[in-house]
């Protein structure tokens, strides 16, 4: 199938069935290069079903997902994460007795094919640890590289999480719901580093946190009973009845 040159992920009518219950139905949507596009919908609308879609943890039962031009429907999770799909929180684990470097190094390692090595070796492997303090930098955390991972604030660890997730250097990015249990703090924080790394890589955002997300989105998908609804740019989706009906709710149609 072929897709607009800026298209890195196309979805087209997926569906995923538990016996007699349709959790997502021949979803359609398109994730640019660059972008950040917002996947919403209230809870049981199949958002964590469709990225687990994505990734390959979950076998759909109709449709196709295409990374480019490359049909990736039947690969499973590790050659999907080897063409360049990260996923957010999933990808490994944060270990707390370990420093926040020790961390990116960790993952630095496991990307590039390292043996887990014992650290004094690992941290004198001088391009790991520029490569794991670039993370770092990137997502805030330089300052605390020396700081245990459990010393963390909550949103400190989510930063560290998609730190991790970018080790491999992915193309697409899959954020699920980055910014829950966060408090206003943390989550403009989080919000303001996302919002730096706009372009550099693809990222599609599962959220309920309707502030983050006005602020991300370049386009929003919006999922109802496992139904896209719609699909736009936030004024759109702002404006649309149909989703201020099912979604945002009759206080934002009022607006």
């Amino acid at each position: 199938m072929t897709h607009d040159a800026t298209t890195v992920l196309a979805v087209r009518g997926l569906v995923k069935r538990y016996g007699g219950l349709v959790v997502t139905q021949d979803v359609d949507f398109e994730l640019r290069q660059g972008e950040v596009h917002a996947l919403v919908g209230p809870n049981g609308a199949g958002k964590t079903t469709l990225l687990g879609q994505l990734t390959g943890d979950v076998r759909s039962d109709a449709g196709q997902v295409f990374f480019g031009e490359r049909d990736i429907t039947r690969l499973p999770v590790h050659r999907r994460a080897r063409l360049g799909i990260g996923r957010s929180f999933q990808i490994t684990s944060v270990f707390p007795d370990l420093t926040v470097l020790e961390n990116a190094l960790l993952a630095v390692q496991a990307h590039e094919g390292g043996s887990f090595r014992f650290w004094q070796r690992a941290l004198d492997d001088k391009h790991a640890v520029e490569r794991a303090t670039a993370l770092l930098e990137q997502v805030g955390l330089d300052a605390m590289a020396e700081r245990q991972a459990e010393q963390l604030s909550h949103g400190e660890h989510r930063q560290l999480e998609i730190a991790l997730a970018l080790a491999g250097e992915p193309k697409i990015l899959l954020l699920d719901e980055p910014m829950a249990g966060m408090g206003l703090e943390d989550s403009a924080t989080l919000t303001a580093m996302l919002l730096a790394m706009k372009g550099t890589v693809a990222m599609l955002l599962v959220e309920h946190d309707m502030n983050a997300v006005f602020a991300l989105a370049d386009r929003i998908s919006v999922l109802v009973y496992g139904r896209c609804i719609a699909t736009g740019t936030p004024d759109e989706i702002r404006a649309d009845a149909e989703v201020r009906r099912a979604y945002l709710g009759d206080d934002e149609a009022a607006a």
